[in-house]
């Protein structure tokens, strides 16, 4: 294995499903743990830098913030993501507002799963360089330099994909992004993420940012292009 393979930490409660995952990424280019469960995964996450968590649905059943609250202690901006045989939009909604960067649902291609892991591991190592310019439009207060958002002088509290989402349409208040360009910005061109990803976190934005989620002030649809954000 290369020393400079990327470093992926799988979760999962079957030695089946751990061995099958393990095969798969090393075959892939990647170097794997692997991690049962929460306790042994903060252990071996103490004794090695890895640069993604690829976590299978059932290990901890439906307590999504409590895992990635556990993992982000390790590094806020680790990413988390998901294989699960459920690709319902409730299960979804639950592990995006909880913090989750990515959501694949079985079957899926090998390669795809590579690819999602791979621009994740990108975005980790990418510097974070922001300037000390803040966004506002309305009551709605974006500080990039302190990773924070304000509604009325409230602080809102954001996952990491939904800040990224929210500051690319606050950079340009008024003007409709494209649905690809979105995607593209928060999960990269080869992962090939769907637009029900992009859906939820827009959903979660609207509960947090909006008076009536249902009809919008700010978060706007642009019906069959994308989203904008302004000041309706």
């Amino acid at each position: 294995m290369s020393r400079d393979s990327e470093k992926v930490l799988v979760l999962a409660k079957k030695a089946t499903a751990r061995s099958w995952l393990r095969r798969t990424l090393e075959a892939l280019g990647f170097d794997v743990g692997e991690a049962a469960n929460g306790e042994d995964a903060m252990r071996r996450m103490r004794m090695v830098d890895y640069e993604a968590i690829l976590l299978e649905c059932r290990v901890f059943g439906n307590d999504w913030a409590a895992v990635c609250k556990q993992f982000r202690t390790v590094d806020p901006r680790l990413p988390i993501l998901v294989i699960s045989s459920n690709g319902s939009s409730m299960k979804k909604v639950s592990a995006f507002e909880a913090g989750v960067d990515d959501y694949m649902t079985r079957p899926f291609v090998e390669r795809e799963l590579a690819a999602r892991l791979r621009s994740a591991i990108r975005r980790f190592h990418t510097p974070v360089i922001e300037t000390a310019e803040r966004s506002v439009v309305g009551e709605i207060v974006l500080d990039p330099a302190r990773h924070r958002v304000e509604k009325a002088g409230s602080e809102v509290s954001l996952t990491p994909t939904e800040f990224r989402v929210l500051k690319l349409l606050m950079q340009q208040p008024g003007i409709p992004i494209s649905h690809s360009t979105l995607l593209a910005a928060i999960w990269g061109q080869e992962s090939r993420a769907n637009r029900d990803h992009l859906r939820v976190v827009i959903s979660n934005l609207r509960k947090k940012l909006e008076d009536s989620p249902s009809e919008p002030r700010y978060l706007t649809t642009n019906a069959y292009f994308g989203y904008c954000f302004g000041d309706g």
